[in-house]
């Protein structure tokens, strides 16, 4: 293995002087990456003569990696490609102008405008003729029926004028989405050696002849073959749909493939192919290719009204990454996976939206019902007047007159259709979910789908790691126990024999994964930097305080030389490194959570260092005086241990004989101190109505220890803390199968499940989720880290993913990512979360008055004096342009702490509460009033000429400028009422906080002033005098005050009020959702109006389409290759299938292997784990309890991944 550096220097000084061929074309490397298992090794060795050949022949070392020289990289990259796959070209400007037109109001509108428009040109012989009803007529009003055109063109340019606002938000949407996902992408780092440093390289700069450090839990960048292995498996189940794990070695299969995840081991390889010449990138040239195809079927598809299934929709994306044509078997499965789903709870999304969804129908059902009856009863009116009571005949000169009285009618019913349709409303929600979403960026939460964002806000329960979440995973040893001796405080090396000591540093340094290490601090007198599994840092921390090297030892041994390495992962909870003994023979040292591998020793040095026996009797006592002392502190154990292998070599894959027979060098006591803001965000969380759960690998008394100081447990509770083990004893049945009855007596009280397995934690949050015990169903949010949290993460309602300590394929399950793995920064969600939710309500409550208003006025107004009090174009400006920036500014009001003192919505709480109602209905009596107050009495109130039953194309009137200016004034200051919904008295508090608000009711109001004072006859407006706007002022600010009077009624005394905007019903769901496993409120409303031809007059569709190209720009960023530009993201996660019937028997000892061999057959990741986890009990759990906490310091700094978090 061990190549001389020296030989690798001059081959890249040698590929950098002359032309620098490589050995290899692109052809040659693609052909040898599609070669598996020993068709790959035969091929490498017999006809490349090795992977050392191959190296050189790419002019790289196995041990230095290339140079770095940037004429060298760039010669790489012409030859062999860059490491990213070009991203999809964005919508241009017009393509979403186009689709903005699509809106079926607006092409009504637009039809309606341009019939208008046609017939003002058109001057019929006989025009003026009296018989023919009355046409503005007098010699002045000549020229102002010349332009009657106005009115048409004004509702074209206000179409126009809305088209673009909505093309430019999409617009602005995407771009805001390529540049977080773009950062995203710089994030994506890997490990790399250039030169013999070990880099964290951006995965697209990688290029072929790298050599790629690679560990548990990572997502693999490009193809390689493999250098040196330790106990590697991986899951290739992303590229050929075979869900069990690939053991990788030199002699059997050494090819890794891109977008494959490392599920157990480390190891080194050499890259040798990237970007769109890896096997992943090969198939996305194909998909790619086959895209437009598909987006033809798509096309057809809509047009036959074919309800689209999101999954396959994803699929036909050239996206997803379960490519099923690679293996015929796997179509089939998941047909009989579909059938499965369907009895299980599956998971909801888009709650919100699909309330919002259904609303806007009934709103919009409500407003065409209204149009047509407008339309039918202005034409019968007409009709029945004219020929019946005056008794004219229809004269055929006449028909261009009577048709333009019609088309008249007719945009009076599209303008109350306009008014009563609340266009804002999606809008509303795009921006108040675009906008948290990058407020949240800034209180690190990178949010991958966006309804996590609106489901946080309904949060319930939130089961939470320990380690780097609630602690800061900053670890350090405080406590040690070596022959015989406690010491409470690290000892100076001179009180141990150099035997023991000698084991001590040797057992740690070369018995830990060599990419943990400690650096020197980043600024001077900051501590160390702790780089790798935070656990292993520590203990090579406990060398240097005992005043050595480990990176000397490390040099005398280095990873080439090791024997045999067993990795950390679930099964084991330990980790072994065998070495050769230089006198011949093995050494093998262990370590792990001190009660499993306590229970493997038969000897224990003393102070010597010579070897006793140690039998069940001792193990006992020192559990009792040792290990459970150190546990009630809080603090972590960890056992050393060693074993000599003399005689022959065993058979090392016996794993059960070799792990046996250690012998004890000494037990540590890890401390990893809560970080200090976290007790203060579990106490806002219990405030809020939210129950914190920790679950954790660790022992059950360092648990309950953590979660006392965190504030879980508070003395005097009647609470649970249950080990892995009890907890499934107490919810399983004789067959070993989950039974939610028992789940639900358990889960109420449980507070701490400790020494937990991913299945555990899966079985729980899976419990807490299906569960009916209270009167909501709970929403669960989960963090996680390690690879085997995907199950969980992915069953949670949100899934948090660490962004430090977190492995890819965590983040890969997660909802959102934790950029700091602060526990705080959830909480900081769970208050955008409501604060989205809010936002909505706000802008509902306004939109739902102006719109109720609209449709009376405009109704009766035509009804009775045959024309619409607000003319269209001035319906336009106050539904289209006045809603789109209400929803502006009340979408953006920022969260306020007192969010977090109320309790969880919950999923069904309907969108608009009997408060709101109140208000709604409140606030419209009062405009109501005053506006048929003005319409049919203030002529003479004003002493001003009546505007009622004025002919066509008759000039505006002061009167009827009056009515809209009031209207919208009103409007205005109902903006200011709408930003309380829950009846609080001050309106204004912390207005100034939000800029864009006031900026908004600024803008609008001084737009209004110019549209009265110059609108002139597009608007239908005339200019006032001073007195009349005061009085208009008046009436407007007298809305601030009818508020106050409606919030002096308590809402309790109205019972007639009813709440609206109710989700779905359990029924629907079942009835609509079959075959789909993620249920979306959104689509499913959707569906549910294509039925009914309408859908389209929603201008929902749209809008939905910016939240999807939202939810998909930000859904791909991660998952999809269509924006993307490093191969590293589009990997999609390992299908986290957990067959959820499964019968499974609690974990005990013997069945232990058994089980999880059938857990990780389902699909499950049984994976690598950092340390300790066990569901074996301490078997003197309850013994101490711990009451006196002491609370050591102890300084910390980032995570990776740690010993419990694994599990």
């Amino acid at each position: 293995m061990t190549n001389p550096s020296g030989h690798a220097l001059p081959a890249n000084s040698t590929a950098e002087s002359h032309d620098g061929d490589f050995g290899f074309t692109l052809m040659e490397l693609r052909k040898l990456m599609e070669l598996r298992a020993s068709e790959g090794v035969t091929q490498i060795n017999v006809h490349y003569g090795g992977v050392q050949n191959i190296c050189s022949r790419l002019k790289t070392s196995p041990v230095e990696g290339l140079s770095g020289n940037p004429a060298d990289l760039e010669k790489r990259r012409l030859k062999f490609g860059q490491n990213l796959i070009p991203p999809k070209k964005p919508k241009t400007f017009l393509e979403l102008v186009w689709e903005a037109l699509q809106d079926v109001t607006l092409i009504i509108l637009e039809i309606a405008a341009i019939i208008s428009l046609v017939l003002s040109f058109y001057r019929p012989p006989g025009g003026n003729n009296e018989l023919c009803g009355q046409v503005a007529s007098t010699p002045e009003d000549e020229n102002e029926a010349e332009a009657g055109w106005i009115e048409g063109a004004a509702i074209l340019f206000s179409v126009i004028i809305v088209v673009l606002v909505t093309a430019f938000n999409d617009w602005s949407k995407e771009k805001q989405f390529r540049g977080l996902q773009s950062r995203i992408e710089q994030e994506q780092k890997f490990s790399i050696i250039r030169n013999g440093q070990l880099i964290q390289l951006p995965v697209a700069e990688i290029v072929v002849g790298d050599i790629a450090q690679i560990k548990y839990g990572d997502l693999l960048p490009a193809d390689g073959i493999l250098i040196q292995g330790n106990d590697l498996k991986i899951d290739e189940s992303s590229l050929t749909g075979e869900s069990d794990h690939v053991k990788k070695s030199l002699d059997k299969d050494p090819m890794l493939l891109s977008g494959t995840h490392v599920m157990e081991g480390s190891g080194r390889m050499l890259v040798t192919a990237v970007g769109i010449n890896s096997q992943t990138g090969i198939i996305f040239t194909l998909l790619g290719a086959s895209e437009d195809d598909e987006e033809e079927k798509k096309k057809k598809g809509k047009k036959q009204g074919v309800p689209e299934n999101r999954n396959k929709a994803k699929a036909q994306d050239g996206v997803a990454l379960e490519i099923q044509p690679l293996n015929s078997q796997e179509g089939i499965d998941n047909e009989e996976k579909e059938k499965k789903i369907s009895k299980v709870p599956r998971k909801e999304k888009s709650v919100l939206q699909g309330k919002l969804t259904r609303l806007a129908v009934q709103i919009g059902k409500a407003g065409l019902i209204m149009s047509a009856i407008t339309v039918v009863i202005l034409i019968l009116y007409f009709v029945i007047d004219n020929f019946v009571i005056q008794g004219r005949t229809w004269l055929p000169e006449c028909t261009p007159v009577y048709i333009q009285y019609f088309v008249k009618f007719f945009i009076i019913g599209v303008t109350v259709l306009v008014v009563a349709v609340p266009e804002g409303l999606p809008l509303a929600v795009t921006i108040s979910l675009a906008y948290s979403v990058k407020k949240m960026m800034k209180d690190n939460n990178l949010v991958r789908h966006l309804d996590a964002c609106e489901t946080m806000g309904n949060a319930t329960a939130i089961c939470s790691d320990k380690t780097g979440t609630l602690t800061m995973n900053r670890m350090t040893v405080v406590q040690a126990y070596i022959g015989g001796t406690h010491y409470h405080q690290i000892p100076s090396p001179d009180v141990f024999p150099p035997r023991v000591l000698d084991l001590v540093v040797n057992g740690i340094s070369i018995n830990s994964a060599y990419t943990s290490k400690i650096l020197p601090p980043e600024k001077e007198g900051g501590l160390p930097r702790q780089v790798g599994n935070k656990t292993e840092c520590a203990l090579l921390g406990f060398v240097t305080d005992l005043k050595h090297d480990y990176q000397a030892v490390r040099n005398e041994v280095p990873e080439e030389k090791l024997y045999k390495v067993y990795t950390f992962n679930s099964v084991r909870k330990s980790m072994s490194t065998v070495i050769r003994k230089p006198s011949g023979g093995f050494r093998m040292f262990s370590k792990g959570a001190s009660e499993i591998i306590l229970r493997k020793c038969n000897r224990i040095l003393d102070k010597k260092g010579e070897a006793l026996p140690f039998k069940n009797k001792d193990r006992d006592d020192m559990v009792r005086t040792v290990i459970e002392p150190m546990a009630c502190e809080g603090l972590r154990t960890i056992c050393i241990a060693y074993r000599d292998f003399d005689d022959a070599e065993p058979s090392w894959d016996n794993e059960n004989e070799i792990l046996t027979e250690l012998t004890c060098i000494a037990v540590v006591g890890i401390e990893d101190p809560v970080r200090p803001e976290v007790p203060d965000a579990i106490a806002k969380c219990k405030r809020a109505g939210i129950t914190v759960r920790m679950v954790t690998g660790d022992n059950v008394n360092t648990a309950r220890a953590i979660a006392t100081k965190c504030g879980i447990l508070t003395p005097g509770d009647d609470f649970l803390c249950l080990e892995g083990k009890e907890f499934n004893r107490l919810i399983r049945n004789e067959k070993g199968e989950v039974e939610q009855e028992k789940l639900d007596k358990m889960w109420p009280k449980l507070r701490v499940l400790a020494r937990s397995s991913p299945t555990d934690k899966h079985t729980l949050v899976k419990g807490i989720i299906d569960s009916t015990v209270g009167e909501q169903r709970q929403v669960v949010a989960v963090t996680g880290d390690g690879t085997n949290d995907g199950p969980a993460l992915k069953k949670a309602d949100v899934g948090f993913a660490m962004g430090i300590a977190g492995t890819d394929v965590a983040k890969e399950a997660s909802d959102i990512i934790l950029t700091d793995d602060n526990f705080t920064s959830i909480v900081k969600a769970v208050m955008w979360g409501r604060n989205v939710y809010d936002s909505i309500s706000k802008f509902l409550q306004f939109q739902l008055t102006v719109n109720v208003v609209a449709v009376i006025v405009a109704f009766t107004g035509a009804c009775i004096t045959q024309d619409s009090p607000l003319k269209a174009v001035q319906m336009l400006w106050v539904n289209l342009i006045m809603d789109t920036f209400a929803s502006l500014a009340l979408a953006t009001e920022p969260p306020t702490e007192s969010l977090l003192k109320r309790r969880p919505y919950g999923r069904n709480k309907p969108l608009i509460s009997r408060t709101m109602m109140k208000n709604i209905l409140g606030h419209a009596v009062y405009q109501l009033a005053v506006i048929f107050f003005l319409v049919f009495a203030g002529e003479r109130f004003f002493d001003i000429d009546s505007g009622r039953k004025a002919p066509l194309h008759s000039p505006p009137s002061q009167h009827y400028t009056i009515v809209f200016n009031t209207f919208v004034l009103m409007q205005l200051f109902n903006e200011i009422n709408s930003r309380k919904i829950h009846g609080e008295k001050n309106v204004f508090s912390g207005i100034y906080r939000n800029l864009i608000f006031c900026s908004v009711v600024l803008g609008t109001f001084i737009s209004q002033v110019l549209i009265v004072e110059f609108g002139g006859k597009p608007f239908s407006c005339t200019k006032l005098t001073l007195s009349q706007w005061l009085w208009c002022l008046f009436i407007g600010i007298g809305e601030l005050l009818w508020g106050q009077v409606i919030s002096a009624i308590p809402t309790q005394s109205l019972k007639f009020l009813k709440e609206a905007g109710h989700g779905t019903t359990k029924e629907e769901i079942t009835k609509d959702a079959e075959g789909l496993d993620e249920i979306d409120h959104a689509e499913m409303e959707l569906r549910r109006g294509q039925i009914l031809w309408f859908r389209g007059l929603n201008r929902i569709q749209t809008q939905i389409k910016v939240v999807k190209a939202f939810h998909s720009s930000l859904h791909e960023s991660i998952q999809k290759p269509k924006n993307q530009n490093s191969i590293h993201n589009f990997m999609t996660h390992p299908e986290f299938a957990i067959e959820e019937e499964l019968p499974r028997t609690p974990l005990l000892d013997e069945q232990e292997d058994e089980d999880l061999e059938k857990v990780s057959k389902t699909g499950t990741r049984v994976l690598p784990l950092d340390d300790e986890v066990t569901p074996h009990a301490n078997q003197n759990a309850d013994v101490v309890d711990c009451n006196q906490v002491h609370v050591v310091g102890s300084h910390s700094d980032s995570p990776l991944q740690n010993l419990e978090t694994s599990v």
